[in-house]
């Protein structure tokens, strides 16, 4: 759920993605299938349901997949029609619409555009976080002593004084100082004076056009992308496309999408297009709910979901599989709840042997259904006996190799050396992103585990230095140092011959946040013979799969950020 670019996406790896599939690489289908066999697929997507599940309303989506196309002056997007359609184009030249028929494709690039005279660009900036939870959990927090608020992600996670109301620079130094009495060190002001702003533009037909919006569609609803000069396969999108502002100054290219479209180009690149069919099922469940559950997330920049692991992999139609269209087609509809609400559908690549519970990672209140689990098929270890909170215990535990549904994958056990200078650099890199106190600190003397959860996830890690203690909490302990795949580890002491110290050992196991469902857990729960409803009954106990109705209402997103966290969707009966 990080921004980190560690799950397998065309050739690289990326953080979900067990290592099983890291040898697989990104192949041209064009040299493999004809424009007609894959533009055919696409159209028909998935219409061959049947029962119940056809009766089920799709929604429409809105994907950013693009997130800042500006940001760089040398972005560029090539946008191609398939052969024998063509791009719809529709904008704006000043008050007059205007709309382009028949071009083939357009390419979209950047201009800096002076400004006729220095132009202020403002924002308080509340709290920085390293998840859109624990984001979400500040803003309920400052919304609850008076201050209107946003949730925002320039790159990482912030909330931010609601510029609409906060909108003078007296009322923001107000507010700020407000603040700063009351003892806070970490809010300040981001103030630029901008020169000149970023304007996209488009060629056509040989004429260029500028403006702030861009609406593409295409007669047979299938948009085939290229970012960057070196994008030379480019990705396939059913639906239309809108180039649209943001909030950081640049622009979001967005693919409005169907539900049950946008998860054929979820779940092969979160579950692997080979897995057993029963974890496919089981993704492919969760990646529905979660979408259903997170279209707040950029409310602030008008779209609902993002293409990474920020929210989920998203890589459009080119990677559909027959395998995950199968699950997709077999689920239609079907979503997981608790109490008749969508769950919150966590998940993540591996989780070293045991689940976490929410609050083991993030701020906020935890889940009934997110606790931890051993996970194993068998009994392998007793957590109400055997608290991996206490040091002895987990370290045992870590020593655990056999009998785990995650049992001989890569990432499962681990252990990362790395020197002082190492973790030097990476600590004060964070805390100077980060905009915390000690940043400018020269040596570090000790690092400690100060407080373990239940499962064994790190609480509170205190790092000693030479200005004072620098004391890092649940997501922050893995976004501060380089070396570390989870919050799931202990650390040891290297000397290596050397007076003093010359590095810590990362000794632990899991990649990513380990809440909810373990992917390649549910390979070997699917190897095994569970069913997909076993499955998440294992990982989520207590919840049920359940249809989401026709008249279904789901809360998009108002940008506050505060509202609670359960989706209001009507759920039909519980499925057998």
């Amino acid at each position: 759920m990080a921004r980190n670019k560690n799950i397998l996406g065309q050739s690289q790896l990326y953080q979900r993605q067990p290592q099983g599939w890291r040898k697989l690489i990104r192949v041209n289908i064009w040299s493999h299938l004809s424009y007609s066999t894959v533009i055919t697929a696409c159209l028909l997507g998935l219409t061959a349901t049947s029962g119940a599940a056809t009766k089920q309303a799709d929604v429409e989506l809105k994907i950013g997949i693009v997130q800042r196309f500006g940001d760089e002056p040398t972005d560029e997007l090539n946008l191609q029609a398939t052969p024998g359609d063509r791009l719809n184009l529709k904008f704006k030249t000043g008050e007059r619409q205007q709309v382009l028929l028949n071009a083939s494709s357009v390419k979209l690039e950047v201009v800096m555009q002076p400004l006729t005279a220095p132009a202020l660009e403002e924002r308080v900036v509340l709290s920085t976080h390293q998840s859109f939870e624990t984001a979400e959990d500040a803003a309920k927090q400052w919304h609850a002593r008076g201050i209107e608020v946003e949730i925002a992600q320039p790159q990482r996670w912030q909330v931010w004084a609601k510029r609409q109301v906060y909108n003078t620079p007296l009322l923001r130094r107000l507010l700020l100082q407000s603040i700063r009495i009351k003892g806070n060190k970490t809010a300040y002001l981001d103030t630029q004076i901008l020169q000149q702003v970023p304007q996209v533009s488009w060629m056509v037909n040989g004429t260029r056009y500028r403006g702030n919006q861009l609406d593409i569609t295409a007669d047979k609803k299938v948009i085939q992308v290229h970012q960057g000069k070196s994008d030379h396969f480019g990705t396939l999108y059913v639906g239309n496309l809108r180039l649209q502002p943001n909030a950081y100054g640049n622009y979001t290219l967005v693919n409005e999408v169907p539900l049950e479209t946008y998860l054929r180009g979820v779940v092969p690149h979160e579950i692997g297009a080979q897995a057993p069919y029963a974890a496919v099922e089981a993704q492919t469940i969760i990646a529905r709910t979660y979408a259903l559950r997170n279209l707040r997330r950029f409310a602030i920049d008008g779209y609902e979901l993002c293409a990474d692991t920020q929210c989920q992999v998203y890589r459009g139609v080119s990677g559909a599989t027959p395998n995950t269209d199968r699950a997709i087609i077999a689920t239609r509809g079907k979503v997981l709840t608790y109490q008749n609400q969508l769950v919150d559908a966590l998940y993540s690549s591996t989780t070293g042997g045991v689940t976490a519970a929410f609050s083991d990672v993030w701020n906020g209140a935890d889940r009934p259904y997110l606790q931890p689990v051993v996970d194993a098929a068998g009994n392998i270890w007793n957590l109400s006996r055997q608290s991996l909170a206490e040091e002895k215990n987990f370290q045992r535990f870590i020593s655990l190799r056999q009998g785990f549904n995650e049992t001989g994958w890569g990432m499962f056990r681990w252990r990362k050396e790395s020197s002082m200078e190492q973790i030097t650099k990476d600590l004060k890199k964070f805390l100077e992103v980060n905009k915390r106190l000690l940043a400018n600190f020269k040596t570090i003397k000790q690092i400690q585990v100060v407080e373990r959860s239940p499962s064994g996830r790190i609480l509170q890690l205190a790092v000693q230095t030479d200005l004072g203690s620098v004391v890092l909490e649940k997501d922050e302990v893995r976004s501060a140092f380089s070396a570390p795949r989870s919050t799931l580890f202990y650390l040891e002491p290297l000397n290596k011959g050397k007076n003093p110290l010359w590095g810590y050992a990362f000794v632990g196991g899991g990649f990513g946040h380990g809440v909810g469902l373990s992917q390649t857990g549910s390979y070997g729960l699917a190897k095994l013979g569970w069913s997909s409803d076993q499955i998440l009954d294992f990982y989520y106990p207590g919840t049920q799969i359940q249809l989401v109705s026709q008249t279904s209402n789901y809360q998009r997103g108002q940008g506050s950020g505060v509202r609670d966290q359960g989706q209001a969707v009507h759920i039909n009966q519980p499925l057998d």
